[in-house]
C-alpha cells in the first residue's frame, strides 16, 4: 500500500506547493510510482506541473463532489512514474458544498481506497488554511509533512495545526503521524534563518528534516515555466536539496550543501 503524505500549513506562502511538486518529481525520478493531487482551489501544483489550470474538465473537486473515479482524472506529468489529479476553480465552492455531505470529512479518503495500492507514494497539497479540504487531506493521509519558512513569525500559528493534527488524529485518524518539518526559504546570509533552525529544532527535535531548502530565484522561477526544478535547471542548489529531501524520505544518502556553496550561488542568481 502507498504513503500517503499531506504537505500541510496554515500559513500561505511557506513552500508547500514547492515542495509537492519537487518531492513529488524526484521521487517519480528515483523509480517510485508518485501520485500529486493538488487540494488547493489556487491550483498551483497543477500549473506549477504545467497543466492549463483554466482548461481542467476533470478535478479533484470532481472527485469530491461527483463521486468520480480518481483515475478519470489522472494526468500524467513528465514520466509514467508521475501522475497528478488536478485542481481548478471549481475547487472554491467544495468548502460549502462538503457541509451538506455525509461523512465529509472522509471524502477523500474513500476515494483513494480505489488506487492507493497503484502508487508508492500519494503527496497532497492542502490549502492554507484549516477547513473541511485540509481535515479531508489529514483524515485521508499517513503522515503530515510541515514546511515552516526561515522567515520572523515562522512558529507563529503552528500551535493551532498541530492541535488540529492531534484533533484528526483522536478523532478521524488514529495512525496520523508527523512526517517532519521542512525548514524552507533559508537565507543563510542572515542571523534570523539561523536563529529559526535552531527554534525549529529545539521545539520539534528530531523531527526536523536534516535537509534544509534555501531560499532560491530558480525555485521561484521553475513554476512560471510550469517545469519542476530538476527540469528547469537540475544544476541549481534548489534542486539538489529536494533530491537531498526524496533521498531523506526514502532513507537513502542526504545530499547536505553547505552555506558557502549557497552564497556563492545565490550571489550568481541574483
Amino acid at each position: 500500500m502507498g504513503k500517503i503524505i499531506s504537505v500541510c500549513n496554515q500559513k500561505g506562502g511557506v513552500g508547500k506547493t514547492t515542495t509537492v511538486v519537487n518531492l513529488g518529481y524526484y521521487l517519480a525520478h528515483k523509480g517510485k510510482n508518485v501520485l500529486v493531487i493538488d487540494l488547493d482551489p489556487q491550483a498551483n501544483a497543477t500549473s506549477g506541473l504545467g497543466l492549463d489550470k483554466s482548461k481542467i474538465e476533470k478535478s479533484i473537486y470532481d472527485i469530491l463532489i461527483n463521486n468520480l473515479n480518481p483515475v478519470e482524472a489522472m494526468q500524467e506529468i513528465n514520466m509514467p512514474q508521475l501522475k497528478l489529479i488536478p485542481s481548478n476553480v471549481h475547487l472554491t465552492g467544495a468548502e460549502i458544498e462538503l457541509v451538506g455531505f455525509m461523512n465529509r470529512e472522509y471524502r477523500l479518503k474513500q476515494a483513494l481506497k480505489e488506487i492507493v495500492d497503484e502508487f508508492d507514494f500519494i503527496l497532497i497539497d492542502s490549502p492554507p488554511s484549516l477547513g473541511i479540504l485540509t481535515i479531508n487531506s489529514l483524515a485521508a493521509c499517513n503522515s503530515v509533512l510541515i514546511p515552516i519558512q526561515c522567515e520572523y513569525y515562522a512558529l507563529e500559528g503552528l500551535s493551532q495545526l498541530l492541535n488540529t493534527v492531534n484533533l484528526v488524529r483522536a478523532n478521524l485518524n488514529k495512525d496520523l503521524e508527523i512526517q517532519g518539518v521542512l525548514l524552507t526559504m533559508a537565507d543563510y546570509r542572515t542571523n534570523l534563518t539561523s536563529e529559526v533552525i535552531d527554534e525549529a529544532k529545539r521545539f520539534f527535535k528530531d523531527k526536523v528534516f536534516k535537509t534544509i531548502i534555501p531560499r532560491s530565484i530558480k525555485l521561484s522561477e521553475a513554476p512560471g515555466f510550469g517545469k519542476p526544478i530538476h527540469l528547469y535547471d537540475k544544476h541549481s542548489i534548489g534542486a539538489k536539496t529536494y533530491l537531498s529531501l526524496a533521498n531523506e524520505i526514502l532513507g537513502e544518502p542526504v545530499i547536505l550543501e553547505d552555506e558557502e556553496a549557497w552564497k556563492k550561488e545565490f550571489s550568481v542568481e541574483a
